[in-house]
């Protein structure tokens, strides 16, 4: 199962909506962004703190390039 797959079976699976590409992409920058200017394990923290904050994928990037300086 690659990504895309397991990514569309999860959301089916907690009723939501799998991510498009764009936003997909935007969420990998900013764990990437995360990961770079920290320890790994924030990648995925900053992630789930982005899908539960309301504002854009674009916006929380910006934020943690603030952050990361």
């Amino acid at each position: 199962m690659n990504a895309d797959q397991w990514l569309t079976a999860f959301a089916a699976e907690i009723g939501a909506a799998a991510p498009d590409e764009e936003t997909t992409a935007e969420l990998l920058d900013l764990a990437a962004t995360a990961a770079h200017a920290s320890e790994r394990i924030a990648a995925p923290i900053a992630c789930f703190m982005a899908g539960r904050d309301g504002r854009s994928v674009a916006e929380l990037k910006a934020a943690a390039e603030r952050v990361a300086g």
